[in-house]
């Protein structure tokens, strides 16, 4: 199965509050910090509201 690797590349400061909780729920915690998650419909709906601040890439 196919993961995500997803890096937190914006500042959250003064981002609206729920994209501050999905940030956090996504595990990222600090700037240029880097996790790595399940490629599925869940991981993708987070991603996608946040999109202007995270850099996404696919791992095989």
């Amino acid at each position: 199965m196919a993961n995500l690797k997803i890096t937190l590349v914006k500042s959250t400061i003064g981002a609206i509050p729920k994209h501050k909780k999905t940030v956090e729920a996504l595990g990222l915690k600090k700037m240029h910090k880097t996790v790595v998650l399940p490629d599925n419909a869940a991981t993708r709906g987070m991603v996608q509201q946040i999109r202007h601040l995270v850099k996404v890439e696919e791992e095989a």
